[in-house]
């Protein structure tokens, strides 16, 4: 996941036929993404679109060790 796919964790996806969807659009806020999947619903009314945040999973990288501060 890039940089800027983590700044914009909110997707607007739209499902299309045999099981296969699109990712229309990625915004930093879930009211953006509402207020945007509003106007996508005007403009298509036909599509089926769902709004999912997309977090970044914390993987820790084995090739560095992680320090702890002992007491």
């Amino acid at each position: 996941m890039s940089y800027l796919d983590q700044l914009h964790p909110w997707c607007i996806i739209r499902f299309l036929p045999n099981a296969q969807n699109i990712t229309v659009c990625r915004l930093r806020r879930r009211s953006d993404a509402e207020a945007h999947l509003q106007i996508l619903r005007q403009m298509v009314p036909t599509a089926t679109y769902k709004i999912v945040f997309d977090g970044m999973i914390y993987k820790p990288d084995p090739t560095k060790q992680q320090k702890f501060r002992s007491s």
